[in-house]
């Protein structure tokens, strides 16, 4: 009988694709990518997140071998759809996800039975963006301001309704936020994407939103809605004389997150090299100023331990929230 062995050098290379799943065999971090890469994005076209993605995917290919970044929408159940299908995927580089709070860290506390961990389910590559929220109110509401908005609300209780673009959204998490800490109760009533709250506000479906300032600026511009207050501790450049939520509430300072991740078990030098890739795209003044003129947005960057630490802390943020509220998605 004849026994086979492996050289040093091939059980090495064995080991390597075996401890790796996330790579083709042959292939390596610096090759990638070879061919298009998927960013889904789990919500409906014509929202900041989407908006986003396809302001990023613009320049991708300047620093991706000329290989494209294709923006495919996968919306529903507060972007956890989206979550769940590229939690499914192979790590190997080709489907990422555009990151937001509800679909990245905090959905498996708004649905304990969703088929995938947000935090776990996923490889953390770069914190991409902070977009400030914005609350408005439909010109046929005779709101003057935030604290007048307080009394108002106070006055009638559960008379007055908002939108947001889903349950878990940051729409519908700065609103509760605030209704909370102004000790007020309103009626949520959510849609699919930030682009459809701000049209059904607009509409008269519901009275109040908290959008962020891309979806909703406008709309404020054309006097479809008023702009009551802020989610930063700082006005934004984009509504000049809108105050922030923190000068009537302490401590609100919030902005809506969005960032790249990858599915789970992602070899961290092939993370790294993607990290890298959305760095140098993050870091193009063009792009910053893209971000913000549309969008008031400030593009962040960093390596993929500092979005993981943000996403936890995002976790122990609205954890209580969410317990305290009951909030559910099914």
């Amino acid at each position: 009988m004849v026994q086979e062995r492996l050289s040093r050098r091939g059980l090495g290379a064995l080991m390597a694709g075996l401890a790796v799943p996330g790579l083709a065999r042959g292939q390596s971090p610096a090759s990638w990518p070879d061919r298009p890469v998927r960013l889904v994005v789990p919500f409906g076209a014509g929202g900041a997140i989407d908006t986003l993605s396809r302001t990023v995917a613009q320049r991708f290919s300047e620093f991706a071998g000329g290989q494209t970044l294709v923006v495919e929408n996968r919306s529903g159940a507060g972007g956890t759809v989206g979550g769940a299908y590229v939690a499914r995927e192979k790590p190997d580089g080709y489907t990422l996800m555009m990151a937001d709070v509800g679909s990245n860290a905090i959905g498996k506390l708004l649905n304990p039975g969703l088929s995938y961990d947000p935090v776990t389910s996923f490889t953390p590559i770069v914190h991409l963006v902070n977009l400030p929220g914005v609350v408005i109110a439909h010109p046929s509401v005779t709101v003057k301001d935030l604290p007048d908005l307080i009394a108002q609300a106070k006055a009638k209780p559960g008379s007055f309704t908002y939108s947001s673009a889903g349950t878990g959204n940051g729409s519908h998490l700065f609103m509760a936020l605030l209704l909370r800490q102004a000790g007020l109760d309103m009626v949520h009533v959510p849609y699919r994407s930030g682009a459809e709250m701000v049209t059904a506000l607009v509409r008269g479906d519901a009275q109040f939103g908290f959008p962020t300032v891309s979806s909703a600026l406008q709309m404020i511009r054309g006097g479809q809605a008023k702009a009551i207050a802020v989610s930063t501790a700082a006005e934004t450049p984009a509504l000049p004389g809108i105050p922030p939520v923190a000068t009537v509430l302490p401590d609100f300072d919030l902005a809506v997150w969005h960032g790249i991740m990858a599915p789970a078990g992602m070899d961290p030098a092939l993370a790294a090299r993607i990290n890298a890739v959305f760095n140098q795209v993050a870091a193009l003044p063009e792009v910053k100023e893209a971000v913000f003129r549309a969008q008031a947005g400030r593009m962040v960057g960093g390596s993929p331990k500092d979005f993981s630490d943000h996403v936890g802390r995002e976790v122990v943020r609205w954890k209580p929230l969410i317990e305290e509220g009951g909030f559910r998605v099914e």
